[in-house]
């Protein structure tokens, strides 16, 4: 009940059959063939059947442009960060990437790394190639975001101001040349793309997708703009699992306030600086309810520490001690060496950062508060969910909800009415077993996989992949990048663990994840078995988690499995 490759030979009169196998097709025609077998009078496929034979890779080649057929040499190959053919111009620098946007050419953005002082240039760049990385670094989760072509971890790249070398090889500024998200691959040169054509049967497989899994596992996005989400709701999410706010932080408009917030000197001061950012803030939030109407909205405080909003320690040193600094730039370097830590992953973050800066979640929740009144004034109905971010106690998130509670009351008099739950990301080791007592002061649990996987292994997840990863597939250490497919037996057990606690003490608790594996079909099966409500993934992701959401409730017997919903 299938295309078949067949081969066979006639000899003397005689028909033998050598060998058959199912033929291979593009995206577009498995998913074509699929739903015209479920009209065919020979074949009949049900609508589930139909699903089933669909895979990520085939919906993927008909949303990203792919390189076309054919050999080409490979200058070097990277990890496959965020799927998708794109061909440009390389610069180096965010500012020189978005000079050459703006005279009309396609741009590939080259780094070392990313970080959230390059968002300008990555924006514009048709694709996103860096020499350090893993598949959960800054440019890897952006670009997954955005849709965007990215290889990460290319460790053979030696970058050198406007240029980079590949042993012999050199390629300067300007030069062109195309990456592939989707294999890792780097080419000299433009590649031929094929741009992928979203045909009427992607509708057709996912609606049935949908039926098969309502009432099992729902599917929100990750997505911090007005923009994002309302893409991600054209692709079917059903919430979003994860905005993260300090995206929101990154404009040219923002950052100079942010950075007053964090120079300040007295508590008036930051105070002022903070009313800034509450504006700003209260504007975003704004957009992404609106796109979101009527869906849940999960918006995680702000996470990373803060010297991420401030200049490199070395750039600014260097510039001291070249050609000097303004008494501004003096300050940042200060800024930046106070707040420069040894392990950032580890320290100042998350509701750490609330603890030293108290007035910074709750600027955040006002302005959350005033953007969800606004929405509902105007005829909307927000749904509103406020997640700290990295908590490891019941104390913790005692105190942090506290501070969540008071400023949800202060808004009171213009957002009464609006329905707002308060949780928290489960994400290290610790927060994981002691769910019992965490779910007590929790209306529901987030698992942020990408950090949890990092805490139960060990592995530093912009370092581990780029030289050690590979040897360990080779040798069979691992079987999967634990990065890319959720280590079943380690982190796997500790998201079954928190979930089985958390819901003990706690039955009505919700459960969902918002890490990169939340759009991981192999890991999706594992979540729905571990009966979690939802998975969170980013727009692009939204249709393959839709599919292989479905696929884990057809595994598990149509009706079977403990997986939960988020519309029920």
């Amino acid at each position: 009940r299938d295309m078949l490759d067949t081969e066979f030979t006639i000899e003397q009169g005689k028909l033998w059959m050598l060998q058959t196998r199912v033929g291979k097709r593009t995206g577009a025609a498995a998913l074509r063939m699929a739903v015209e077998m479920t009209t065919d009078d020979h074949i009949r496929l049900t609508a589930a059947e139909a699903v089933g034979r669909i895979t990520a890779d085939h919906l993927d080649s008909v949303l990203h442009p792919q390189f076309a057929g054919g050999s080409r040499p490979v200058l070097t190959r990277g990890l496959a960060a965020s799927p998708g053919g794109a061909v440009g111009r390389a610069y180096f620098t965010a500012d020189d990437a978005a000079e050459a946007a703006a005279r009309g050419e396609q741009v590939v953005l080259v780094r070392n790394e990313t970080s959230p002082e390059d968002i300008h240039g990555m924006a514009v760049a048709e694709g996103i190639l860096t020499a350090r990385g893993g598949l959960v670094s800054h440019a890897a989760v952006v670009a997954r975001g955005w849709g965007k072509p990215a290889v990460c971890g290319a460790e053979a790249l030696r970058i050198e101001g406007r240029s980079f070398s590949v042993g012999p090889v050199s390629v300067a500024e300007g030069d062109v040349i195309s990456i592939d998200g989707s294999t890792g691959d780097v080419v000299v040169g433009a590649v031929e793309l094929t741009v992928g054509v979203v045909p009427d049967e992607f509708t057709t497989i996912l609606g049935w997708a949908d039926e098969i899994r309502a009432g099992h596992l729902a599917v929100r996005a990750n997505a911090d703009t007005g923009d994002d989400a309302a893409r991600a709701r054209a692709f079917g999410a059903e919430g979003i699992g994860l905005c993260r706010t300090e995206h929101m932080f990154l404009g040219d408009d923002r950052l100079p306030v942010v950075r007053e917030m964090i120079l300040a000197s007295t508590p008036e001061a930051e105070e002022a600086a903070l009313e800034k950012l509450r504006a700003v803030q209260k504007a975003d939030f704004l957009e992404v309810l609106e796109a979101m109407d009527g869906l849940p909205v999960t918006v995680r405080l702000l996470d990373p520490p803060l010297h991420e909003f401030l200049p490199d320690v070395e750039e600014l040193a260097i510039a001291q001690a070249t050609v000097g600094l303004s008494d501004i730039e003096a300050e940042l370097l200060a800024a930046a060496r106070w707040w420069r830590e040894v392990n950032p992953m580890l320290g100042t973050r998350g509701v750490r950062l609330g603890v030293v800066k108290p007035g910074l979640y709750a600027m955040q929740v006002r302005a959350l508060m005033e953007a969800a009144a606004d929405r509902a004034a105007s005829g909307g109905t927000p749904v509103v969910e406020v997640m700290i971010p990295l908590t490891i106690s019941r104390e913790e998130l005692a105190l942090a909800r506290g501070w969540v509670e008071v400023a949800i009351e202060e808004a009171a008099t213009t957002s009464s009415g609006i329905h707002v739950t308060i949780g928290t990301m489960i994400e290290t080791p610790r927060a994981a077993l002691r769910a019992v007592e965490i779910a007590e002061v929790a209306d529901f649990f987030s698992f942020g996989t990408n950090d949890l996987t990092q805490m139960a292994l060990g592995f530093s997840r912009d370092d581990i992949e780029g030289r050690v990863m590979g040897p360990y597939l080779e040798l069979g250490l691992l079987a999967r990048n634990p990065f890319e497919t959720i280590d079943v037996d380690g982190v796997g057990e500790l998201v079954r663990v928190a979930a089985s606690r958390g819901r003990s003490a706690k039955p009505e608790l919700k459960l969902g994840v918002c890490g990169e594996h939340g759009g991981d079909p192999e890991s999706i099966s594992l979540f729905f078995d571990a009966g979690l409500d939802y998975v969170s993934c980013s727009p692009y992701r939204v249709p393959i988690a839709r599919l292989a959401a479905a696929q884990a409730v057809l595994a598990a017997g149509g009706t079977t499995g403990t997986g939960g919903s988020d519309t029920r």
